[in-house]
């Protein structure tokens, strides 16, 4: 992680955002997206996460997040994204209806042949207030709609919205308030 981004309480609510090499769009298909998924989901049962709000755009994803148990929340997203990196070039590479693979497959490794997927920082900001806990919320909602892919943002798949308009989502979080 940089020096300059430091997550400061390891167990304090933070907005974070991790964005793909180059801000490269290989987040574009649902099945990629669902690594992100499943990876958030394992975090959250195995590695102490609290996820309160997140959203999963073409190139980046944003999280307000916290670790809980004694666990760091910097490990849970170091090993997380180290996961799906791999993960994500792994299927990248073996989706035979891929068209922008020969595109892509470059700029996901570093010259040494390592693998390169995210930037290194998560951009982390320390959620101290209720106001600014409320702006990184609408904020992240909001993404997919000032993007124009809905109208509304529960109608997003990839997105926390759901659980706050009181429906069915692909991914539990603790409502904030």
């Amino acid at each position: 992680m940089s020096r300059k981004y430091k997550i400061h309480d390891q167990e304090d609510l933070h907005f974070l955002t991790y964005a793909v090499v180059n801000w490269v769009d290989a987040l574009s298909r649902p099945q990629y997206k669902d690594i992100i998924v499943e990876s958030l989901a394992h975090c959250q049962r195995e590695k102490g996460l609290l996820l309160y709000a997140w959203v999963i755009m073409s190139n980046h994803v944003h999280l307000i997040a916290k670790a809980q148990g004694g666990n760091k929340l910097e490990d849970i997203m170091r090993d997380h994204k180290k996961f799906t990196a791999k993960a994500m070039v792994k299927a990248i590479a073996g989706n035979h209806q891929e068209s922008r693979k020969e595109w892509m497959m470059p700029l996901l490794h570093k010259h040494d042949g390592s693998i390169h997927f995210w930037q290194h920082d998560i951009h982390p900001i320390w959620l101290r207030s209720p106001e600014v806990i409320m702006t990184n919320l609408n904020y992240i909602h909001m993404n997919p709609v000032k993007a124009g892919l809905v109208d509304e943002p529960h109608d997003y798949r990839y997105s926390s919205a759901k659980a706050y308009a009181g429906m069915p989502a692909i991914l539990e979080v603790e409502v904030l308030q």
